[in-house]
């Protein structure tokens, strides 16, 4: 099920909505006491998340309640009193060992067999036959989860879950589900218990889903038409090939924060309260000001789980610049099974080093804080041909239409008419204007009142009529 679609808009939510509220209004009526109407709540919740993720495929539910039944029994048994410090290393090593498992076979299974088959090829071995795994929908991002609670309550800094109810419902929350943000178990445990619902949080949840849904459908469908076309082109001229990846960036931010933003929006309608996941990342001043920004939930979950546990920073400066690129090679991998993640890993990795190398107060920043922003916004073009483009191939093939050193064919070269259309040029400034606008949606909806509510309004309505008068369009990052 997609936010995006008159199924979830029209029936699902209001529905979902209604369930929930009259549940908080009519169990304290019955006389049930507070902890148990947190506990029906979230029962509710659950309930109606596992509807909305079995939506697409009702076995893929199995597979996410094994990964929940898996690391709420290993921290039910590390959490005794008597579990000795080895059993409660154990405990964690299989959660993670099994978790990790699932998400390895599922997601980079094919992968793996079809590169064993290319050397195999390479030694004139016969190929073995390729088991074709179906990817589940959101599995990077429920394993993060269950892995972060595991690993929280081993180092002591959140209580184990009160009821496996209240632990399922936190992985299966639909809102975060599919394509994030990563939620910590620390951050929403205590709302897990007890959470509060007014007026004023529900109208800025209602306001920042509406811009997220305005985003996704109203800016990234429209540039993902242009970005499509220039990545499937077969031959681009130098300034169309970089209006074509500007076109993909706007997409994969417009997409994704729109994601989240609706998310976060939803979030507050049932009392929850996310971390947000982006901001402002095409204002960042470096490789590392941009990490700061993007996919925060992603970046900050590696540094705290993966980057720290490693050494960070404290083992000298060759063994962090060895680390940062060890952590986006597998934040690279996260992202999929495909030589070119990898490779979009490695890049990032090796500016984050480079900049680390170049120290606080080198020439780069001494320049203008515009010039700065500049070059960032370069250098993550050219990670996005990386991640855009099917093969490393055709990664190397973007770039030389870029550099202008593969000229293009002028017989198969794209029309300036699909590219230079006014409603492409429109929407193209449009979201120049939003990338560099000073306010962000997550502080714009923070204080609502009648003014704002009259123009969200409005935007929802032509939001409503554009998405149905376009074709389906998931997600770019469900397939993460």
């Amino acid at each position: 099920m997609v936010f995006s679609t008159y199924l979830f808009l029209c029936w699902f939510l209001p529905l979902v909505l209604a369930g929930y509220y009259a549940l908080s209004g009519l169990l304290p009526r019955l006389g049930c006491s507070p902890a148990l109407v947190s506990r029906l709540r979230n029962a509710w919740l659950l309930g109606v998340s596992y509807v909305f993720y079995g939506w697409w495929n009702p076995w893929f539910v199995l597979l996410m309640l094994g990964v929940t039944v898996i690391n709420y029994a290993c921290v039910a048994f590390l959490a005794r009193p008597t579990a000795t410090a080895q059993q409660r290393w154990w405990s964690v090593a299989v959660a993670a060992g099994l978790s990790l498992a699932l998400l390895g076979f599922f997601k980079y299974c094919t992968f793996l067999q079809t590169n064993v088959n290319a050397l195999f090829a390479w030694w004139h071995i016969p190929p073995w036959p390729v088991l074709d795994v179906l990817l589940p929908i959101g599995i990077s991002f429920y394993t993060f989860q269950a892995l972060s609670y595991t690993v929280d309550v081993y180092r002591g800094v959140a209580a184990p879950a009160r009821a496996f109810t209240d632990f399922a419902c936190y992985i299966a929350l639909f809102p975060q589900l599919i394509a994030g943000p990563i939620v910590r178990y620390v951050t929403v445990a205590g709302q897990l218990v007890a959470r509060t619902h007014d007026l004023d949080r529900f109208s800025s949840g209602v306001a920042l889903f509406i811009l997220g849904l305005a985003k996704k459908v109203l800016l990234a469908n429209p540039v993902g038409e242009l970005a499509d076309a220039a990545f499937e082109a077969q031959s681009l001229c130098t300034g169309d090939a970089w209006y074509g990846v500007c076109a993909y960036a706007f997409q994969i931010y417009f997409d994704f924060c729109g994601y989240s933003d609706m998310a976060v929006g939803l979030g507050r309608m049932f009392g929850f309260e996310f971390l947000r996941n982006f901001d402002a990342p095409y204002r960042a001043e470096s490789i590392t000001d941009f990490w700061r920004r993007w996919h925060i939930s992603l970046s900050t979950f590696l540094r705290d789980y993966l980057y720290i546990p490693l050494g960070g920073n404290r083992r000298g400066p060759r063994r962090t610049y060895v680390n940062l690129t060890i952590v986006m090679l597998l934040g690279g991998l996260w992202h999929g099974a495909n030589w070119t993640f990898l490779c979009w890993g490695a890049y990032h990795g090796l500016w984050l080093a480079g900049e680390r190398m170049r120290g606080k107060r080198s020439w780069y920043d001494r320049l203008p804080a515009a010039a700065r922003v500049a070059c960032t916004w370069v250098l993550v073009l050219g990670s996005w041909v990386i991640f855009r483009a099917p093969t490393l191939t055709d990664a190397g093939r973007y770039f030389g239409w870029m550099s202008g050193l593969s000229g293009a064919d002028a017989t198969t070269a794209l029309p300036a008419a699909l590219f230079y259309a006014p409603a492409s040029v429109v929407h193209m400034v449009v979201c120049l204007a939003c990338v560099l606008a000073p306010v962000q949606a997550h502080d714009w909806v923070e204080h609502m009142h009648w003014g704002k509510v009259l123009l969200v309004l409005p935007l929802f309505a032509v939001t409503l009529m554009a998405m149905f008068a376009q074709s389906f369009s998931p997600f770019l990052y469900f397939q993460f």
